[in-house]
């Protein structure tokens, strides 16, 4: 709902009486007691007569802005700015926002220009920053297809939560709702928590009060489940066993609560230790081992309206000292509804870091048990509007918007997540035979590092992907030269091989080893009948002479052999002249005659039965005419 972020998700009740001294005298009470609805009508009247003040302006705008209705904020703060006088730098701010929700990019961002020279604040250094965030905002969207559920109304619908195979949500709906209490600031019923199923597919059935021992008359809100489902954390107003808690302003302010279920019923409903009547705190996230919750809250320290804190849960239930997540995480603007992913990953809302519009939906990735710079999820969950309230399970998510399309102030979306899987194996390029061991990196087309991994015994990686994306994938190992190849995923979920070969710079080597099958050179070519050197065994050569030079104490033993087609007699001589040609033209090439010896074995060491008289293939016989290079000191 719209009240459920405001000034820090203010909920809060506040009991005041009415003094008859004149309109505007009415109105400001109704707005300093957050009944911003009634107050708006009252002072919209005075508008219309033409009466205009910077106090006028600025508290209608702040009642649409606090209500979330930030398009129709952004006519009054423009009177208020057209009036020239001078405002707080707060100002500067909510009119950037309000003109973001109507999607004039550039006012706003000329607005937030002045905002951070008028304002030491974190939200308008983070704008200068990235002056081109819409860019990198649509540069990250599409990854979420998103559509509409059948449990929302006219009212207030958001902040599901998944409850085993249901979501427990929040409404102000009048139908199923525990009691008939209007809430001043909405003019609607106070909200209960209220449970549908879920099906295979995602699709969510019907609704009904989630539980009459939860629920009371004032607001309940934003649950969460352990996995057995014997334990709750939610938000509700200061009320607990008929009992009403104050703040020193008079206020009923949000706090934290648990519940057990026991006997098919919730009960055992007790506030957390941590809670204060005098600041707020709400909107609880496990972790997926359940031993940290994450909430927003507005205690002493925090850096802005509302900050992101996380507090540990030992074995026995017990809670330590809550811990502000940090600049990195919170501004002096609202961070609201977190959640925490299979993987640890922080989701949350916020309008302090630069976004679309309203609050957008912002991922902080969990590196080294640290939580990394915020990124915008981008369209289509994040618009103009207000995006909150994310919440996934696998590839499948809910999150709630109060964007046009909605029949409600607020409604709750689905979404699916697409997602791309990319695998492949790292091989040798000479020999073929996999790499295990290989480090392979994952980088977007922007060469930021996205993921990394390290490639099985059997040479295998995987990565997931976003869909419609580029990335760049480089394998590297020890005693190999680093290789890149670029990938381009789908529009749509699928998968896709991307071996990567290496080509080995370091040859592991030692006495008895053959450099032509390390170097994978077969067959040193010669002419028929012929020993001299030919161009493509020149080649071949050098690799061997290059190994030998980079080992200047090696010797090696030159063998030469041919296939059984000819006389014993003359193979021998043949591949003989062939050993010392190769030999010559090695120390010619700067290889001292010293470290190379040279013997022709004819067809001597046949590698298969091809001798005289057997009939053979071409192929088989190739087999027996070979080069050897025997490795016989180091």
């Amino acid at each position: 709902m719209k009240t459920r972020y405001t000034i820090l998700f203010i909920i809060g009740i506040t009991f005041f009486s009415f003094g008859q001294s004149g309109k505007l005298k009415s109105a400001d009470k109704k707005y300093d007691t957050y009944s911003y609805i009634d107050a708006i009508e009252i002072y919209e009247k005075v508008a219309e007569k033409g009466y205009k003040s910077v106090d006028l302006f600025q508290k209608l705008g702040n009642a649409y802005y606090f209500n979330g209705e930030l398009d129709k904020a952004s006519k009054w703060y423009g009177d208020l700015f057209a009036l020239n006088q001078e405002v707080d730098a707060e100002y500067y701010f909510r009119y950037a926002q309000a003109l973001k929700s109507q999607e004039n990019y550039t006012k706003s961002n000329e607005y937030m220009e002045l905002f951070n020279k008028k304002s030491p604040d974190s939200r308008g250094k983070l704008f200068v920053q990235n002056k081109d965030y819409l860019s990198d905002i649509n540069a990250v969207s599409g990854k979420y297809t998103i559509g509409k559920t059948d449990i929302n109304s006219e009212f207030y619908d958001y902040g599901p939560s998944f409850f085993g195979d249901q979501v427990v949500f929040t409404s102000s709906r009048s139908e199923g709702n525990s009691h008939s209490k209007i809430h001043n600031w909405t003019n609607q019923n106070f909200t209960d928590l209220f449970v549908t199923s879920i099906d295979n597919n995602g699709k969510l059935g019907g609704v009904e009060n989630f539980s009459k021992e939860i629920n009371t008359k004032y607001n309940e809100s934003s649950p969460v489940f352990t996995k057995d489902g014997k334990t709750m954390y939610f938000t509700r107003n200061n009320y607990n066993d008929g009992k009403k808690g104050k703040s020193t302003d008079k206020s009923i302010l949000e706090k934290i609560y648990k519940a057990e279920l026991v006997n098919n019923e919730w009960t055992n409903v007790k506030e957390l230790p941590f809670n204060n009547d005098n600041y707020k705190t709400a909107h609880p996230a496990l972790s997926p081992d359940e031993k940290t919750l994450y909430f927003a809250s507005n205690m002493p320290g925090s850096l802005g309206m509302s900050d992101l804190y996380k507090v540990s849960i030992d074995a026995n239930g017990n809670f330590g000292t809550p811990e502000n997540l940090g600049p990195t995480i919170n501004t002096e603007g609202r961070e609201t509804f977190p959640f925490i992913d299979a993987d640890n990953n922080l989701f949350f809302a916020s309008d302090g870091h630069p976004g679309l519009g309203g609050l957008d939906v912002f991922e902080a990735k969990m590196v080294n048990n640290s939580f990394q710079k915020p990124q915008n999820i981008g369209k289509p969950i994040n618009s103009s509007k207000d995006d909150f309230g994310y919440v996934n399970k696998d590839k499948l998510g809910f999150f709630t918007s109060n964007r046009d399309e909605g029949v409600g102030f607020d409604d709750i979306y689905t979404f699916t997540i697409c997602t791309y899987t990319l695998s492949g194996l790292i091989k040798d390029i000479d020999t073929q035979l996999i790499l295990p061991n290989s480090k392979v990196v994952l980088f977007d087309e922007n060469m930021n590092k996205v993921s990394e991994t390290t490639s099985s015994e059997k040479g295998y990686y995987e990565f997931q992907l976003d869909c419609d994306k580029k990335y760049y994938v480089r394998a590297s190992k020890e005693e190999y030269e680093t290789a890149e190849k670029t990938f381009t995923s789908n529009k749509t979920t699928g998968t896709s091989n991307l071996d990567i070969e290496l080509k080995r710079n370091v040859i592991p080597i030692e006495e008895g080893t053959d450099l032509a099958k390390v170097l994978n050179i077969s067959i040193i070519y010669f002419d028929l009948d012929k020993w001299n050197i030919r161009p493509d065994a020149a080649e071949d050569l050098e690799k061997i002479i290059a190994v030998m030079k980079q080992y200047p104490t090696m010797v090696v033993d030159i063998r030469s052999h041919t296939d059984s087609r000819q006389t014993h007699k003359y193979n021998e001589l043949l591949s003989d002249r062939r050993a010392k040609s190769t030999l010559e033209f090695m120390v010619k090439n700067g290889i001292s005659r010293s470290r190379l010896t040279a013997k022709g074995y004819g067809e001597n060491q046949l590698l298969n039965n091809c001798a005289d008289d057997v009939p053979c293939s071409e192929e088989e016989h190739q087999k027996n005419r070979r080069s050897e290079f025997i490795v016989i000191k180091m």
